[in-house]
This record gives C-alpha cells, sequence and structure tokens, in this order.
C-alpha cells in the first residue's frame, strides 16, 4: 500500500479516533450523525481528512478513522471537539504494512 503524499510533499499518517459519549452526548445522541457531519467539515478546514465514521457497540461509541499530514492539527481538531462536551476520545496513531516494516528495520 502507498503512502499518500499531500501538495506540499508531506505523509499522510492515519490515525484512529475511539468516541464515548459523555452524559451530554447520550441525553442528545438523536444528533449524534448531524454532530459527525459537523466534525467533518471540521476537520476538512483543520486538514484532516475523515476516511470513516462506525457507531459502535461496546466499550466505545463511535470509531473514526483519519488521515492528516499533521499530528498537530489532529491534537488540535480533538480538543476543540472535546470541548464542546459531547464526547471523550482516545487517538491511536495507525501504521500500514510498509510503516511498519520501515518501522520493524530499525529495531537495532
Amino acid at each position: 500500500m502507498e503512502r499518500k503524499v499531500t501538495e506540499r510533499g508531506n505523509a499522510m499518517a492515519t490515525y484512529v479516533s475511539l468516541v464515548r459519549f459523555t452524559d451530554q452526548g447520550i441525553r442528545n445522541v438523536k444528533e449524534t450523525t448531524k454532530r459527525a457531519k459537523a466534525f467533518k467539515e471540521m476537520a476538512q478546514k483543520a486538514g484532516v481528512k475523515v476516511r470513516e465514521f462506525y457507531w459502535t457497540q461496546g466499550r466505545f461509541d463511535i470509531v473514526t478513522i483519519m488521515e492528516a499530514s499533521e499530528e498537530d492539527a489532529v491534537a488540535a481538531l480533538f480538543l476543540g471537539v472535546g470541548a464542546l462536551g459531547n464526547v471523550r476520545t482516545e487517538m491511536l496513531r495507525a501504521h500500514n504494512v510498509e510503516e511498519m516494516e520501515k518501522i520493524l528495520a530499525r529495531i537495532p
């Protein structure tokens, strides 16, 4: 799998966000798809591409897959979303096979 590159030549990293509703978020759960659409627009303005949203059952309520060339953009985006009070998030940086092979090659 080729790693995507931005117009500026920066590599796009993949991020997985694990999301839990807060008390406020679950009280307003009927708005969750509207909030997801607003989040996607907010992300685009921040330079983050949302690839997928999945509403899940179990420990997390939503899983979001995103791409960004700047980790700071993702961090700022999720701090802004957290400040709205509907969700709490856990961010994971995801590596594809190519990236993992490069990482493994660096092990002494």
